[in-house]
């Protein structure tokens, strides 16, 4: 399905955002493409949290973060 310009601007602000989450949820087993400075950080990070894992978070922290910083 392909909306138009027009069609799109038609659609409520909720419709969009649903739309863009089917959209995102649908390369969820797609290789995403990335620069060479995000393959990087990507690598430094899963290091660091290998080395150490008590320096993450779990998912509940991050977003209960995440809710504090963006009501």
């Amino acid at each position: 399905m392909q909306l138009s310009s027009d069609e799109l601007r038609r659609l409520s602000v909720d419709e969009r955002l649903e739309l863009i989450g089917q959209l995102w949820d649908s390369l969820e087993h797609e290789p995403l493409p990335l620069s060479d400075a995000q393959q990087h950080e990507l690598d430094r990070r899963l290091e660091s949290l290998e080395s150490d894992p008590a320096e993450g978070v779990s998912w509940e922290q991050l977003r209960a973060e995440l809710e504090r910083r963006c009501p």
